[in-house]
């Protein structure tokens, strides 16, 4: 498995949830934002995004990571699980399976559920941190999604070796760019192969993304003209203060500094597109949130309302209509051009 410098060490106080809570609890909340600019409160819509979290192992440990995973991780999600993932995805009718981690490729089951989602005729993405599929004994995976039609959103923060190491682990940049020409060997990112390659932008440090069209022209041209690689979309998503980014914010005592920030930049005509309206949450162990980030503070759907609290229970009429779950971590998705797992929505 190739060498990545682990970033963070595991078991801060910060990790537990509830002292990242307390962290946030401070000043004007997301509800009485919502309502100074006359927006309804969150509810949700039907389900059109099933987003599995398999597990926390990786094989990086990086500064910005929200699940806080790492190499030294063990949560990993069961077959079992799955199982009742695959029967969510069915019942509901739910186009999208979006399978995330950790690495989720490192979950010994993932071929298994990509291959009964595509028998399903879900669309599936896979959330991938590109070095693992230079690591040994995963060295056939690029031929594995394309086979399989998965579509890839590869997480490259920038296109300089100092900014992409800085934020990811000594050699990254240089394994990213190797994995990258594996995939577009394969056809992922070129116009009419149907192999879809997205990239992904997080900033270094505590600021807002640039203007997202203006910075994937900027990473096209510098991607293809120095290493010769392509892709299809740039996605630009805001580092949310949760976990490790949260951790190294208290560090430099840039916590507040940034949730004002964050809170100065709503725009409330990010709102509409909140992911968290269309996407439903499954955490390794199975329960359920209404998106990543309230899962990696544990704040579960049955917090905001009625629904089924664990996907072993989904029903699609029980979880549509819900109010969402919220907290001042939500300014990070309304700052600015807003952010989700599809990059700026507004």
């Amino acid at each position: 498995m190739p060498a990545t410098r682990s970033l963070v060490l595991r078991n801060h106080p910060l990790s537990s949830p509830s002292h990242q809570r307390e962290l946030l609890a401070h000043g004007v909340t997301f509800e009485e934002m919502l309502a100074r600019h006359e927006q309804p409160d969150l509810t949700t819509d039907r389900v059109e995004v099933l987003q599995v979290n398999v597990g926390k192992l990786c094989n990086q440990a990086c500064r910005h990571c929200h699940v806080d995973a790492g190499p030294d991780r063990r949560e990993s999600m069961t077959r079992e699980t799955m199982r009742a993932c695959l029967k969510a995805v069915e019942r509901g009718r739910i186009p999208v399976l979006d399978i995330t981690g950790g690495a989720p490729e490192m979950n010994p089951h993932f071929r298994w559920l990509v291959e009964e989602a595509r028998k399903l005729g879900a669309r599936v993405i896979d959330r991938c941190n590109l070095t693992i599929l230079l690591a040994k004994g995963f060295e056939d995976l690029p031929e594995f999604l394309a086979e399989h039609h998965v579509e890839v959103v590869a997480s490259l923060p920038c296109y300089t070796a100092e900014n992409t190491d800085r934020q990811r682990g000594d050699g990254v940049f240089d394994l990213s760019i190797e994995a990258l020409r594996r995939l577009n060997g394969l056809g992922y990112g070129i116009e009419a192969s149907g192999l879809i390659l997205n990239l992904v932008y997080n900033p270094v440090g505590p600021s807002l993304p640039p203007d997202q069209p203006t910075l994937e022209a900027d990473f096209r041209g510098k991607l293809q003209e120095g290493f010769g690689i392509a892709f299809n979309r740039l996605f630009t998503i805001t580092n949310m203060p949760i976990s490790r980014f949260l951790e190294d914010l208290n560090a430099a005592g840039r916590v507040e500094e940034y949730l004002e920030k964050l809170v100065s930049a709503f725009n409330p005509a990010a709102v509409s597109g909140l992911m968290c309206r269309t996407t439903l949450s499954v955490g390794w162990d199975g329960r359920l949130f209404d998106c990543d980030f309230n899962q990696m503070l544990d704040l579960g759907i049955t917090g905001g309302g009625p629904g089924p609290g664990h996907i072993r229970d989904f029903d699609p009429d029980r979880v549509a209509g819900r109010p969402i779950v919220t907290g001042r971590h939500c300014f990070g998705c309304t700052a600015g051009a807003g952010s989700s797992c599809q990059g700026s929505i507004a």
